[in-house]
């Protein structure tokens, strides 16, 4: 199912729970081995929905994807010391936490879903650094930030371009933007990003970029492209399959790229314009 089987969605999202094929519900309908029964074929939700069901549970589930992401994304964090930073779509706050852990001057976590902020409030470090607002409208002033964290989101997100625009004004000169999302090579594959609670399995709705189209969102609002860094699952997430009792589809899973982290960097030519605005 490509982007046109999903309804629009204008709210954020954060990271994926379950959406590696480690769940038979999220495996690839095509595949001869895939064995649909009632309880097995996902309800798609809206964003805002899913992540309403999903915020009570959310942080209690191990997750290959998010174990790949979180040790790759962080080698690529810059020095934060004294330095202004965003977590965009920041879910329950795992990246806040992270962000604030190491020395910066300010530390700030949006997300649209009001039962996940909910959640990220009980944990002492992001206490009081929440806010909840719709990602291309930012309660923030101009050239606020040098460095935002948007971790597994953009495809939640259908307006991109309001997206980048919006972060182009909120960032300052030379700001880093580090993004990760679900590989477009995998949801070609049939993976997708999903839960299960005690209602049903739950499909949440996306709309899949190649690498290509998010490179041209971000350039058309100043960004340049520093890298795009696709990851494969590895021996350390090799555990987590073997807890979920699903260690028979982790070599399969580790031919596939799983996640595509961006870096993207806001031009000084967008900062000299603006001041003269």
């Amino acid at each position: 199912m490509g982007p046109a089987g999903y309804r629009a969605s204008e709210a954020e999202s954060r990271e994926p729970v379950n959406q590696i094929p480690a769940n038979p519900e999220f495996q690839d309908r095509g595949s001869s081995n895939y064995n649909a029964t009632p309880l097995d074929v996902p309800a798609w939700v809206s964003v805002e929905e899913a992540y309403e069901r999903w915020a009570p549970t959310y942080d209690h589930s191990p997750n290959p994807l998010v174990n790949l992401e979180e040790r790759e994304l962080a080698v690529l964090l810059p020095n934060l010391r004294g330095k202004r930073v965003l977590d965009l779509a920041c879910g329950t706050g795992r990246w806040l936490e992270k962000l604030l852990s190491q020395g910066t001057d300010v530390g700030v976590g949006v997300d649209f879903s009001a039962a996940m902020l909910r959640v990220a409030e009980t944990k002492t470090a992001a206490r009081g650094k929440l806010a909840r607002a719709d990602c291309q409208s930012l309660p923030f002033k101009a050239a606020t930030f040098d460095l935002v964290v948007c971790s597994f989101a953009l495809g939640h997100i259908r307006d991109l371009g309001s997206l980048v625009r919006e972060l182009a004004r909120v960032t300052r000169t030379g700001a880093d933007i580090l993004t990760s999302d679900l590989h477009p090579e995998a949801y070609e594959k049939g993976w997708r990003t999903g839960f299960r609670d005690a209602h049903s399995a739950v499909e949440i709705e996306m709309w899949p970029r190649a690498a290509e189209e998010i490179e041209r969102r971000f350039y058309s609002a100043g960004f340049e492209c520093v890298k795009h860094v696709p990851l494969w699952l590895g021996e350390p997430e090799k555990p987590i399959f073997a807890k979920a009792g699903k260690s028979d589809l982790f070599a399969a899973a580790r031919q596939v790229p799983a996640v595509l982290i961006s870096h993207f960097r806001l031009a000084s030519s967008v900062a000299g314009l603006r001041s003269r605005q």
